[in-house]
């Protein structure tokens, strides 16, 4: 088994085309670990393998261990539950060159998923962004975004979500 391919398709299916599979999630963005194991032809001890070895520990188990999630990154409707959070005074986002122009003057924007994805600290924005090429950061100014009223999640494994961030609030670092 490929573990990086793997990890590819179990992110395509738990966050954006469970259908493909013949699977659905239920409003939470959770799937029976069993009825994913069937679909995707996988053994349970080659899915914990993908769960535990995922850096950006992208998928949960829930309490039971019967069933599964991605943890943020949806393009599907799923309400994660996560409860809102006060975020550090500054968080950061990974993006390339290319897109530079265009995010100084919309701002970000989630891009089809329920929320932009915000970084703890510059070096995983930049691990982010040099997914697509050389990375360029972005520091947000997340106190300022709280006492303007925006509402901030965390997902359990650090990332940051927001509904979008206006150009005001973001800086090249």
């Amino acid at each position: 088994m490929d573990v990086v391919r793997t990890s590819k398709r179990l992110s395509r299916v738990l966050r954006h085309d469970p259908c493909s599979v013949g699977l659905a999630l239920d409003e939470h963005g959770w799937v029976p670990v069993a009825d994913l194991l069937t679909a995707l032809r996988l053994t349970r001890a080659e899915l914990d393998d993908v769960v535990a070895g995922n850096d950006k520990r992208r998928y949960a188990y829930d309490e039971t261990g019967t069933r599964i999630r991605a943890s943020q990154g949806h393009s599907v409707p799923v309400d994660l539950g996560h409860a809102p959070a006060v975020p550090p005074a500054e968080l950061f986002h990974g993006t390339v060159e290319r897109f530079l122009p265009a995010v100084l003057a919309e701002g970000l924007r989630p891009m089809g998923r329920h929320a932009v994805h915000l970084s703890p600290d510059r070096q995983t924005a930049a691990a982010v962004g040099a997914r697509r090429g050389r990375p360029v950061v972005l520091r947000v100014d997340a106190a300022a975004m709280t006492r303007d009223g925006a509402t901030f999640t965390r997902s359990p494994n650090g990332v940051w979500l927001v509904d979008a961030v206006p150009p005001r609030y973001l800086a090249r670092t």
